[in-house]
C-alpha cells in the first residue's frame, strides 16, 4: 500500500490575494459563464472554503464588480482621430464590444458598481474627451453616467438577443406587427414602421452618442453643493 503523505510534506497552497481571486474568477467565467462564478464554486477552484473568500469580498455582487473592472482593462482607450466626438464614440464602442463578448457580464453591468483602476481610467478618458469638447464640468460628470448607462444597456440587449434562440422569430414578429399596424388605430406607428426598425447597431450607436452629447453640452446641470 502507498505510504500516506504527511500533511507537512505537501506543498503549501499559495496565499489568497484579492487580485489572485479575481484572476481565477475571470478564468472561471470565461470557461463556464458568469452564472457559475459563485463563492462556493470559486472556493472549490481555489481549493479553499467559501468563508475564506468573504474576507476579501462582502458578497458575490462585489466580486462581479471586480470582474467587470478587470474586463474594462480590455477597453481601447487610445482612440485616434481629429474629432473628439469620434474618439469618444470609439471608446464607447470598444466598451460595448467587451461587454458583448460576455453576455452574462453585460447583464450584471447594469447593476454592478466597479471602482477599480480600470473603471477609473475609463471615466478619466471620457471626462477628458468631454472637456476637450468644451462641456462644463458638472454636465460632463453627470453626462458620463448617462453615456455609460446607454452603452451598457445596448450591450446587454444585443448580447441577450444573441443568446436567445428565438430572437430572429421575435424580430420577424415585431416587423410584421409594425407593418400591419392599422392606419386608423395607430397611424404614426404605421407611417414610421420602416424607420422603427431601420439602421445598423453601429449607426444607431453613433446617433445615440451624438444625441446624448448634444443634450449634455446644452443642458445646464445644477447641484445643491455646486
Amino acid at each position: 500500500m502507498p505510504t500516506p503523505q504527511n500533511r507537512r510534506e505537501r506543498p503549501a497552497k499559495p496565499a489568497l490575494t484579492r487580485e489572485g481571486i479575481v484572476d481565477t474568477a475571470v478564468s472561471l467565467m470565461e470557461q463556464e459563464g458568469l452564472q457559475r462564478v459563485t463563492m462556493r464554486r470559486l472556493a472549490q477552484a481555489l481549493d479553499t472554503g467559501p468563508a475564506s473568500l468573504y474576507v476579501y469580498f462582502a458578497n458575490t455582487g462585489e466580486l462581479h464588480a471586480d470582474i467587470l473592472d478587470r474586463l474594462m482593462g480590455r477597453v481601447d482607450l487610445a482612440a485616434t482621430g481629429a474629432d473628439w466626438r469620434e474618439r469618444l464614440d470609439a471608446v464607447l464602442a470598444s466598451y460595448e464590444e467587451v461587454l458583448f463578448a460576455h453576455p452574462a457580464l453585460a447583464q450584471s453591468a447594469l447593476t454592478a458598481r466597479p471602482s477599480g483602476s480600470n473603471y477609473l481610467a475609463l471615466l478619466d478618458t471620457l471626462l477628458a474627451l468631454l472637456a476637450e469638447g468644451g462641456v462644463p464640468d458638472l454636465q460632463a460628470a453627470w453626462g458620463v453616467d448617462i453615456l455609460l448607462q446607454s452603452a451598457t444597456s445596448s450591450a446587454a440587449e444585443h448580447s441577450a438577443r444573441r443568446e436567445d434562440s428565438r430572437a430572429d422569430e421575435d424580430w420577424a414578429r415585431l416587423n410584421d406587427a409594425l407593418a400591419a399596424a392599422s392606419p386608423d388605430v395607430h397611424p404614426h406607428v404605421r407611417a414610421q414602421a420602416a424607420h422603427l426598425v431601420s439602421g445598423t447597431p453601429a449607426e444607431r450607436r453613433r446617433w445615440s452618442v451624438n444625441m446624448l452629447l448634444n443634450g449634455i453640452r446644452t443642458t445646464p446641470a445644477t447641484a445643491a453643493d455646486s
